[in-house]
């Protein structure tokens, strides 16, 4: 693989129906790809945990996938609130979610903690008022 492959997705806000779908599908495109199964698993869970953040906590966003030789780089942007402070929420359990989001399975606080955690590399940019985004990469 010679060239960078470019996906993009947009999030709707508040859509758990559709939450999870441009995981799934990138999930089910790098298997397409031949990507090393655990390479694929991380990808999925740390792009879906991103996903259904954005959906809860930042009215949705856009998610662009870049697949080359060595590496799947996924950027999150967004238009939310911004994280007040990242370390707190990057505390497993610590959660800002309201109690009808928890009341449908979701805002356990495992959200940043689990795309720290599938990812290689990290990396948070926010600001109050204007929005939150996320680089993450997984080598391959």
């Amino acid at each position: 693989m010679s060239d960078t492959i470019r996906l993009k997705y947009t999030v709707s806000p508040s859509d758990f129906t559709r939450a999870g779908e441009a995981s799934s599908d990138v999930k089910s495109k790098l298997k397409k790809m031949g990507i090393p199964p655990e390479v694929v698993r991380k990808v999925a869970i740390a792009m879906y945990e991103g996903e259904i953040n954005m959906v809860i906590h930042a009215n949705g966003g856009e998610i662009t996938v870049e697949i080359s030789e060595d590496k799947i780089t996924m950027i999150l942007v967004d238009n939310g609130p911004g994280i007040a402070d990242v370390d707190l929420a990057m505390q497993e359990g610590y959660s800002t979610a309201p109690d009808n989001i928890r009341s449908l399975g979701f805002g356990a606080g495992m959200g940043l903690p689990n795309m720290k955690k599938y990812s290689d590399d990290m990396r948070i940019e926010t600001k109050l008022g204007v929005g939150t985004t996320v680089y993450m990469t997984v080598n391959i």
